[in-house]
């Protein structure tokens, strides 16, 4: 994953799959949010090249590309057991579609 972040919450994405996941590349050194209606108080931060360099570092054959695929892959294999019969997701939504079921109107229930 490329990582490109503008504002709000996604400088803490970006955190979470460069730092924790560790599957993921950041275009450039963007580290300014951009005002909310989309104009940078200095203009577009990233290039063409920020935007080259980072894609031909994800798809790097070398040793911390395979790694960073591997990566990717065995999160992908938990996401998918999360959302099967028994899985963590699975079970979360069962028991909230449970609840929305049982829960009478103007009650705590």
């Amino acid at each position: 994953m490329v990582t490109w972040p503008l504002f709000a919450e996604q400088f803490m994405n970006q955190k979470l799959i460069l730092d924790v996941l560790r599957i993921g590349v950041r275009i450039g050194d963007v580290d300014t949010a951009m005002e909310w209606l989309g104009s940078a108080k200095d203009g577009v931060t990233v290039g063409r090249e920020d935007v080259t360099k980072a894609l031909e570092s994800l798809m790097d054959g070398g040793e911390e590309g395979e790694e960073r695929r591997r990566r990717a892959e065995e999160l992908g294999m938990k996401a998918k057991a999360a959302i099967e019969k028994g899985g963590s997701s699975y079970l979360n939504i069962t028991l909230l579609m449970q609840f929305v079921d049982n829960y009478k109107v103007g009650t705590n229930a």
